[in-house]
């Protein structure tokens, strides 16, 4: 068995994890990569029902150097990718959940994408099996992401290509005092500090799988966990980041994704003692972190709920929630100043609840969108052979300027 540098360290950390860990360690065997380019650190985090004698089982017959670790259980996936990841020796680091696979060529072509762009993150399309999974960000593969910009602050999951080096330089490892939301603050970290994030969309690298059994990390943890989280990720964004556009486009994540899930339908089955929790858990974010910038990158119903939290106003929100409960679709009440329309949602220029007209505003469409529909076809045309055949310019034979 090879002893040299293997180009992938796979990670897994593994807990309860049988029957879905024979399928995630077999689609590891099965990489295009080659097994002698391939290491497998594997953790049992106290698990009872054969995940570590299955561990050790598979460690003695694989081609693929495997080292199995077998440790007390430590209350969530941060403890045992911390163990992998110390004793990795790849080039490159990738923590599979023990409940997932890959596809066949997946750290092949993660690697190959890795070392011709030279970036520390490398994205591998993900799809969903028995479960939903994030697809904005799959549209095309790019060497170089834009972080701020692209899709790519909304898949912050482990589920990654890392350079090892990047991560001892920086000291980045697993926040094990976070018991939620740890790999969203471990990968931001390597997006904005790292060099560069490549995203390969063409080839499934990643398959996210839902147990049956309903144990899932993810499905599990206290609303306390998740204010946990959001703490967490808007300092780390305010520590990189100096305020301003770029800030406010990276804020947009946490808001939407972990903080406005706590003023959703739900809120309006909770208790009143809840409710104000939720409430005090927030106003501190929304004093430091929600400003105009981050507020019209939202929806207007987006935006309408949070800045009722912002407001400290469970009043209001309790009202905005329980009309929104009817889906009815909001109509436009009018045309606004620089081209934007307002929706007609719960308390709009309504005098007791004192919320001003921007919070409903929505941009006008282009003038392109309001066109028909052929003569949105036609347009599309005009500007493809307008790409393919661009205007010469050409030096004026008096002056030597250009026209």
């Amino acid at each position: 068995m090879s002893t040299s540098e293997p180009d992938v360290t796979v990670v897994v950390g593994a807990y309860e994890a049988m029957p879905y860990l024979v399928k995630c360690l077999e689609s590891v065997e099965a990489q295009s990569l080659g097994a002698d380019r391939i290491e497998i650190v594997a953790v049992d985090d106290g698990s009872t029902d054969g995940t570590g004698e299955y561990l050790e089982e598979f460690a003695a017959r694989s081609k693929i150097r495997t080292t199995v670790v077998r440790q007390k259980n430590s209350g969530g996936p941060s403890g045992p990718r911390n163990v992998g990841l110390g004793l990795a020796r790849g080039r490159y680091v990738f923590f599979l959940d023990a409940d997932d696979y890959f596809g066949d060529e997946a750290l092949e072509r993660m690697v190959a994408m890795g070392d011709r762009a030279g970036t520390d993150v490398v994205l591998g399309k993900v799809v969903g099996v028995n479960r939903g999974a994030p697809k904005s960000m799959w549209r095309e593969t790019v060497e170089r992401a834009d972080v701020f910009d692209s899709q790519i602050k909304f898949t912050l999951s482990a589920q990654k290509l890392f350079r090892r080096a990047l991560l001892e330089r920086l000291g980045i490892t697993f926040d094990e005092g976070l018991k939620t939301g740890e790999d969203a603050l471990f990968t931001l970290e390597t997006y904005l500090r790292g060099d560069g994030v490549s995203v390969i969309s063409d080839y499934t690298c990643y398959y996210l799988v839902g147990r049956d059994d309903g144990k899932h990390v993810t499905k599990s943890g206290s609303y306390l966990l998740r204010f946990d989280s959001a703490r967490a990720l808007m300092g780390l964004i305010a520590e990189c980041v100096p305020p301003g556009t770029q800030r406010d486009k990276l804020m947009v994540r946490p808001f939407v994704v972990t903080l406005l899930p706590q003023f959703a339908a739900g809120f309006l089955k909770q208790s009143a003692a809840v409710q104000q929790k939720r409430m005090e858990l927030a106003a501190p974010l929304m004093a430091a972190y929600w400003n105009p910038g981050v507020a019209r990158r939202l929806k207007p119903a987006e935006r309408l709920r949070l800045h009722c939290v912002a407001l400290g106003r469970t009043d209001l929100l309790t009202g905005v929630l329980t009309q929104l409960k009817q889906n009815k679709q909001p109509e436009r009440v009018g045309r606004g100043l620089n081209g934007t329309y307002y929706l007609d949602l719960p308390y709009f220029r309504d005098p007791s609840a004192g919320i001003p007209d921007h919070v409903y505003a929505m941009p006008c469409p282009p003038v392109w969108r309001r066109l028909p529909a052929a003569g949105r076809t036609r347009l599309r045309r005009l500007r493809k052979w307008a790409a393919a055949n661009p205007v010469q310019r050409v030096e004026s034979p008096r002056t030597g300027e250009q026209g």
